[in-house]
């Protein structure tokens, strides 16, 4: 299984491990969530976007 870069949410380096070696805080994906036009709360998201 290979690997998958992430990013921390407190110190915001970039680490391939579940948990940052820097901070010790949280890791995410950093990439967005992937586009789908059945989006079922697509407008909703709009709408809070430009609220």
């Amino acid at each position: 299984m290979g690997q998958k870069i992430r990013k921390c949410k407190n110190c915001g380096r970039y680490t391939l491990r579940e948990i940052c070696p820097v901070c010790g805080g949280k890791v995410a994906s950093p990439n967005p969530a992937r586009f789908s036009p059945q989006d079922p709360y697509g407008r909703y998201r709009r709408m809070a976007k430009k609220g």
